[in-house]
């Protein structure tokens, strides 16, 4: 029999993905409260569809671990949820405090771009290298628009242009309550960047990173899982069951063997006559 074999395949496989994923992940701009970041949006050249990659995540807090749990819907690709299943069967016939619970399971709409940043004063050394913004819906909305929208006339294809007839994108992050706002963000008047020559240009579009690898997906067995484990929290059910066996077991081979009912008779004599005698001298 070989030593190497299917599964241990599998698992280096896993690893690499895995790795993968992290290390894009890495290359997602991080925002800050009260700071303005200039990017350029940097377009998919060769494949122009997946400039932008569109997907949906389930967001909640365990209920095992307290830990923040998330998983990339497979709705992302068009194809069914079990998470989405399991959430909507509880709306319909769970009990009170089960569809408030699964009122949890939050659905987070995002998207990811490449962008060739400009200037980001949260970490200076990002500036003039490629990197991925992930953004929500107001950011998509600004987008959109200059595309498409009211703005396409002013912006359009200049939103890709990395020449002095490109326009920046400024991502305005400002507090609102608990959270942080993009509503004020803006595409600027064309612009030239400095340092960019035409050789530079190609080898940026050139080396823009896969977007659907940032992302860690999951088979429908393995959503089904980790909602048992951090949703329904089956799992630590189990190993409560059994710790509470393993204690009931251990208390019962550690307790004392039973006492005869003359030997509990002549305890509790003994004790009324002490109290007695207490007593006595105390009204001594």
């Amino acid at each position: 029999m070989s030593t190497f074999n299917t599964k241990m395949f599998d698992s280096i496989k896993n690893a690499l993905q895995k790795n993968a994923v992290q290390s894009n992940v890495r290359n997602i701009m991080k925002f800050e409260k009260d700071k303005t970041y200039t990017v350029r949006i940097i377009p998919n050249v060769e494949q122009p569809e997946k400039t932008f990659f569109h997907y949906y995540t389930y967001d909640w807090s365990s209920f095992s671990t307290g830990q923040y749990t998330s998983a990339l819907s497979p709705a992302t690709f068009g194809q069914k949820c079990p998470i989405t299943d399991a959430k909507y069967r509880i709306l319909r016939n769970g009990s009170p405090e089960e569809k408030e619970k699964a009122n949890l399971l939050r659905r987070n709409e995002r998207w990811l771009v490449n962008v060739f940043v400009v200037d980001d004063p949260t970490t200076p050394e990002n500036n003039g290298t490629m990197k991925i913004v992930r953004y929500g819906k107001q950011l998509h909305k600004i987008i959109s628009d200059a595309i498409d929208g009211e703005g396409a006339e002013d912006f359009g294809a200049r939103i890709f242009d990395l020449s002095e007839n490109g326009v920046n994108l400024k991502v305005k992050c400002e507090q609102q309550g608990d959270y942080i706002t993009y509503v004020s963000s803006k595409f600027t008047m064309p612009r030239k960047i400095d340092g960019l020559t035409e050789d530079k240009m190609e080898s940026i579009y050139k080396s823009v990173f896969d977007l659907p690898s940032v992302v860690q997906t999951k088979s429908a067995d393995e959503l089904s899982e980790l909602l048992d484990e951090h949703f329904f929290a089956k799992r630590t059910l189990i190993v409560e069951k059994k710790n509470a066996e393993i204690i009931r077991e251990a208390e019962s081979l550690s307790a004392p063997p039973f006492e005869t009912s003359n030997t509990s008779t002549e305890v509790n004599v003994s004790d009324d006559e002490n109290i007695k005698k207490l007593l006595a001298d105390l009204d001594a």
